[in-house]
């Protein structure tokens, strides 16, 4: 019966990353069909909505033509989501940091990999700049696996 209520109580870090996926693909869907490819909506000083097609990894690296990137990063995506959703199962029900931070990191990792399945590439759309300098373009998914990995570096200095 404790296994069962550990279970159903984990569960909870999955439905963490079924809302990032969905507020991940529902924001992607929103500037495809607002946004020209290329284009951009500036709607603060250091703000902006753009629409870029990234190939490549985070940063734009190895950004550029050629499947076998695509095929590499979905691979590398599904192989981190199996692995985490392992490692959630796993976990005890203490702490609550670390199933936090893992399940961020699916929905991202996830909610890119739809993307390259869908797509053959992911759509950015957050632009930060400030006057001549520009902060990469992220999107969702970018911005959850981002929080996942700060909350799991402190996770692991907290013990």
């Amino acid at each position: 019966m404790e296994a069962r209520r550990d279970r159903l109580l984990q569960s909870r870090y999955f439905l963490l990353s079924a809302f990032v996926i969905a507020l991940d693909q529902w924001s992607k869907a929103w500037i495809e069909t607002h946004i020209p490819a290329g284009g951009r909506i500036r709607l603060l000083s250091f703000f902006s909505l753009t629409r870029i097609y990234n190939r490549g990894a985070a940063f734009s690296l190895l950004n550029g033509p050629g499947a076998w990137r695509n095929d590499l990063f979905l691979t590398l995506a599904l192989t981190v989501s199996v692995v985490i959703g392992v490692w959630i199962f796993r976990l005890p029900r203490r702490p609550r940091r670390l199933p936090v931070a893992l399940g961020l990191i699916l929905g991202g990792a996830l909610g890119n990999a739809i993307d390259r399945l869908l797509h053959g590439h992911v759509i950015d759309f957050i632009l930060l700049h400030y006057h001549h300098w520009y902060y990469p373009a992220f999107n969702v998914a970018d911005s959850a696996i981002t929080i996942g990995a700060v909350l799991f570096a402190s996770s692991l200095f907290k013990r």
